[in-house]
């Protein structure tokens, strides 16, 4: 015989188990959708599909899970209070970069490395449109005209490496920017690395007296993740 104190109670039922089509764990967001208008973030933003999961990362990086307003699969959210934490990367296969241009239907009219293109497959390989000096591009896909970056990054916690792999996924110009140094680096490792993953405030003023500030992704790459287990173990079983 079977309980059946779902039937009364049906909202207290545990929601199964959800992961993400490419069996992500968790999604880390520097913003969020507020009236329907991008709003960039101080700390990062969660998402998950697991209440576990969900309670592990505002354990670790403060906030509270709670359901927002989506159709995919990670219903749940936690705005963290931490704006830097550290992952482990394994290697440069764990970071994605290339530039694309979305078209009015949701899929990719233009994808490209920088230098030859991606896709359709019977143009892969062959050179793209893209002009050569970066603030040509950047200009061009401002004005909805060329590809603008897609840099998608996938790593563990470190503090709780058995939770499942997270990515982010940014649109960054000043992440590509240095995007090679951080792959020197990776191979510097040879294999898992510790890093750190922050949001790093930028202020500057421009030229013409405007004051700019936004926050950018941040990766360090700090030493072999089995280094610094030997220096500092984390405790998998807390």
């Amino acid at each position: 015989m079977r309980t059946q104190i779902w039937d009364t109670d049906p909202e207290a039922k545990p929601k199964p188990r959800q992961v993400f089509a490419d069996d992500m764990a968790f999604r880390f967001r520097a913003g969020r959708s507020v009236n329907d208008r991008p709003v960039a973030l101080e700390s990062w933003r969660v998402t998950t599909g697991d209440p576990e999961v969900a309670a592990a990362v505002a354990q670790l990086m403060g906030g509270t899970p709670e359901e927002w307003e989506t159709s995919k699969e990670d219903f749940l959210e936690v705005l963290t209070t931490s704006d830097s934490v550290k992952v482990v990367i394994d290697g440069v296969k764990d970071i994605d970069s290339r530039f694309v241009l979305w078209g009015r239907t949701g899929g990719p009219i233009h994808e490209c490395d920088g230098v030859n293109y991606l896709s359709p497959e019977e143009e892969a390989g062959t050179p793209c449109t893209c002009p050569p000096l970066l603030a040509d591009r950047k200009a061009q896909a401002r004005l909805g005209r060329g590809p603008a970056p897609q840099t998608r990054i996938t790593f563990r916690l470190a503090e709780d490496y058995h939770l499942g792999k997270g990515q982010l996924t940014s649109t960054s110009w000043e992440l590509v920017k240095v995007l090679h140094e951080i792959d020197d680096a990776l191979d510097a490792v040879g294999g898992e690395a510790l890093c750190s993953l922050s949001l790093e405030l930028v202020e500057f003023t421009t030229s013409s007296g405007q004051a700019v500030a936004f926050r950018k992704p941040v990766i360090k790459v700090l030493k072999a993740y089995s280094a610094a287990i030997a220096d500092d173990p984390y405790d998998d079983e807390s």
